[in-house]
């Protein structure tokens, strides 16, 4: 991180002071606005009690509503061709809605509906999901995904689409609607939300990003307090330049996420056969027949 809110692209992502490598979090400044009786004012007071109104916070910078709508009419060549090449395999592969609705806690505390496209059966149990991550962030333990252990709720492709994650291209509508932006912190899930102490809650101070500081720095092999670290060194010092170089970052990060996730799912045969369990069958490639 430079001065003024700027930050670095560095071949692993963006530089992200005392994270690691360094072996502590950023010690991460309480923005002014905070200090000076907004969401958080350093109390023991709930970090809900103080968000639910909105009137506390602060205006969402000019300068990111519009990057965020030049980013997406600028993208749509792309985008618009890839999300209806998804949504027919969606339907051809598992009938039944093509888009996954879910609730997230978002700026100010208020809860919206955050899209993605399904790629999990249709009414898949997510308390699994739900234990498993409140398991990881007790333990304080790297974000890892569940579907890494084989999950079989996913659909053909699905892990394809999670990898990269393509699957979060319907939340350009969350954004257009203005629910979120496209640089942001991850949005939490109620569930999610509610396992946070006060001061880590004050991340709902800002917009929930499409892509974010924690995306491009690690993201699954960060903890959740690293996360929230740079969750709240984003709100602190957030800017034009900031958010350019998030987006920019973000292509390599998803290839990088992509690549090692392929690594780990040719390894666990290879991993399962030397420990003498069978020879699974061949392995087809995500959007074979």
């Amino acid at each position: 991180m430079t001065k003024g809110g700027s930050v670095g692209v560095a071949a692993g992502g963006l530089e992200a002071p005392g994270l690691p490598g360094g072996g502590r979090e950023a010690a991460a400044p309480i923005p002014s606005w905070v200090e000076k009786g907004g969401v958080w004012d350093g109390s023991a007071r709930s970090a809900a009690e103080g968000v639910k109104t909105g009137s506390e916070l602060p205006m969402v910078p000019i300068w990111k509503r519009f990057l965020d709508v030049a980013g997406i009419l600028l993208s749509l060549p792309v985008t618009l061709p890839l999300g209806l090449a998804i949504m027919v395999w969606v339907q051809m592969v598992s009938p039944g809605p093509v888009f996954f609705r879910q609730a997230r806690v978002g700026r100010g505390g208020k809860v919206f509906t955050l899209l993605k496209f399904r790629s999990m059966m249709v009414d898949a149990p997510t308390l699994d999901h739900e234990r498993h991550l409140e398991k990881l962030i007790r333990s304080d333990a790297p974000m890892t995904k569940l579907d890494k252990e084989s999950d079989p709720r996913i659909i053909r492709g699905g892990r394809c689409l999670r990898a990269t994650g393509l699957d979060e291209l319907p939340q350009l509508i969350n954004v257009l609607r203005g629910e979120m932006s496209l640089v942001g912190p991850r949005p939490s899930t109620p569930h999610e939300h509610a396992l946070l102490t006060p001061e880590q809650q004050t991340r709902v101070a800002a917009l929930p990003g499409l892509t974010g500081y924690w995306q491009v720095s690690g993201k699954n092999k960060l903890t959740m307090q690293q996360m929230i670290a740079l969750d709240r060194q984003y709100i602190a010092t957030m800017s034009l330049g900031m958010d350019l170089a998030i987006v920019v970052a973000t292509l390599p990060a998803m290839l990088l996420q992509f690549m090692e996730s392929r690594a780990v799912a040719s390894a666990t045969p290879r991993a399962a056969e030397s420990a003498g369990v069978s020879k699974p069958g061949p392995v087809r490639a995500p959007f074979s027949a």
